[in-house]
């Protein structure tokens, strides 16, 4: 299922505003000043493979809910080599990452415990990046806060020798301390809570995570297919905006003050974040279609998928696609046009932050130039872009 960029611009209101809004959005987003001396590298965002997203399918993935970890391992083959056209596994991780690296792995635990980073998805990127060389101590597994990292138990899935790390020891509803993060590194956009002046360059400033400017010199991303109320979406681009830097309330302090479309890409346009995050596994295997980013079980769907890139807008212009569809199949509105109700209540959802990202060079929006390699590991081809009946 395909949707035009007038459907797009619906996520912000309607008419001539429509226009308007998604133009001061990106304007905003353009204006932001990143301050960062991360070096340039050739596998920065988009990446070697711009515009390329490989889907995998295995339809025996999911036994009684539970990931199947040959079905896992056949999906990660398959889709490493179709990304990068190589013959075999080790092949395709050295593409990447070679040894000496210290890698990090971005996990996403919100939706716990229905739909979360999977432990055998993770174990297989260990071992990839092994079959390239890097050493188990070189591969730190992350996310921002500790507390919900040990709650989804992460720590007790990794094999011995790899390392975690966190930015702070939980959230809370300032976001404004900088233990845990770089001074040297930020973005710095006109945009505060209530109550918080402007000229407060404290409040202005998302400051990037140690763990992302001293600790790794590359990132694997591993964020889960999940809807989410003020941002639309929450796939590769929001894994990272808000896990790799503070201040991330600011960006949806409530139902009416939402700018997830500027802040997104202004984050991740930050070089240390662009440069470093050179691989993307988007873990669509289970999915949520509503009420997110928290996880209910009456919108969790089976989706038996696993996604691959460089590239995080064509990857998440495809995850928009897949969700919208799911939607469709049960009844439900497109994102862009929904109503708020009990459980996603804020007035307008913005999944455009996806676009104004491509506006800003981090990836490919245009759908036309998006190359979508869809493969199965048994049964028939699948196609997002069909709605499905019933």
């Amino acid at each position: 299922m395909k949707f035009s960029r007038r459907e797009c611009l619906k996520a912000i209101g309607g008419g001539a505003a429509v226009v308007a809004g998604a133009r001061k959005a990106q304007a905003l987003a353009v204006a932001t000043g990143p301050a960062s001396k991360a070096e340039p590298s050739k596998l920065a965002m988009p990446g070697p493979y711009r515009g390329r997203v490989v889907a995998v399918r295995n339809s025996a993935v999911l036994v009684s809910g539970q990931y199947q970890a040959e079905a896992v391992r056949q999906i990660m083959h398959l889709g490493m080599q179709e990304l990068v056209g190589a013959d075999g596994w080790a092949d395709a991780w050295r593409r990447f990452f070679e040894p000496g690296d210290v890698v990090g792995i971005k996990v996403n635990p919100v939706g716990q415990p229905y739909v979360i980073s999977d432990a055998t998805v993770m174990r297989e990127i260990i071992a990839g990046l092994e079959s390239a060389g890097v050493k188990r101590q070189d591969i730190v597994v992350y996310d921002r806060y500790r507390k919900e990292f040990l709650q989804a138990g992460f720590d007790k899935w990794l094999p011995e020798g790899v390392r975690t790390s966190n930015a702070v020891e939980e959230g809370d509803a300032v976001q404004q301390g900088i233990e845990g993060y770089d001074p040297n590194h930020y973005m710095d956009m006109a945009l505060t809570l209530p109550g918080y002046s402007v000229d407060n360059s404290t409040a202005r400033r998302s400051y990037a995570a140690r763990f992302i400017t001293r600790e790794v010199n590359k990132l694997v991303n591993l964020p889960v297919l999940k809807d989410h109320q003020s941002a639309g979406v929450t796939l590769a681009l929001k894994n990272m905006s808000h896990g790799l830097v503070n201040n991330v309330s600011r960006s949806h302090s409530s139902s009416s003050l939402n700018a997830c479309n500027a802040f997104i890409p202004a984050a991740v346009s930050i070089p240390a974040i662009r440069n470093k995050a050179v691989l993307h596994i988007l873990d669509g295997v289970k999915g949520l279609y509503h009420g997110g980013p928290f996880a209910r079980p009456q919108f969790v769907w089976e989706h038996q998928t696993l996604y691959f890139a460089t590239d995080p807008v064509a990857l998440d212009h495809i995850g928009w696609e897949v969700i919208d569809a799911k939607r469709l199949s049960v009844g439900m509105k497109k994102l862009v046009e929904d109503t708020p109700d009990q459980f996603s209540t804020f007035v307008h959802r913005q999944p455009e932050h996806v676009e104004i990202a491509g506006a800003l060079g981090l990836g490919a929006w245009d759908r036309a130039k998006i190359d979508l390699r869809q493969l199965q590991a048994g049964g028939p081809v699948f196609d997002v872009r069909r709605r499905p009946s019933g």
